[in-house]
């Protein structure tokens, strides 16, 4: 698994490549959890290269939602392939946490730095 790192605006844009697995999961949550430790918070976990999340991936990414919404951040999630967006759906991930079909409709209300909830998602105040 790779790591592509951008930002637009405020929000801090990753994007994994490839299996998010018990191999490659440690190094990706010592990425992710560490921006978040470093102050961030505005992430969008952009997953178009995405082809496979474990349940290690799965907690990963439910903590880091965690800590960000205890923070006061904004933590989503876009470009889920069908496959990964079953796993969200049957894991009951896609009613606690944005996700959005593209980055495009994922980020960048009014100021173009904040990601906004997805109408689906209750994971944030309105």
């Amino acid at each position: 698994m790779d790591l592509a790192e951008s930002r637009h605006g405020l929000t801090l844009v990753l994007t994994p490549r490839g299996r998010l697995d018990g191999r490659s999961t440690p190094a990706f949550e010592e990425r992710l959890l560490g921006c978040i430790a470093d102050g961030e918070r505005s992430i969008l976990l952009d997953c178009s290269a995405l082809d496979y999340i474990s349940s290690t991936g799965l907690r990963t990414v439910l903590t880091a939602s965690k800590r960000l919404n205890d923070a006061d951040g904004r933590f989503a999630l876009c470009a889920l392939n069908a496959n990964l967006a079953e796993v969200f759906r049957i894991s009951g991930f896609e009613t606690i946490m944005a996700i959005h079909p593209d980055a495009a409709t994922a980020q960048f209300g009014p100021h173009r730095s904040r990601i906004r909830p997805s109408p689906r998602s209750s994971a944030w105040p309105r």
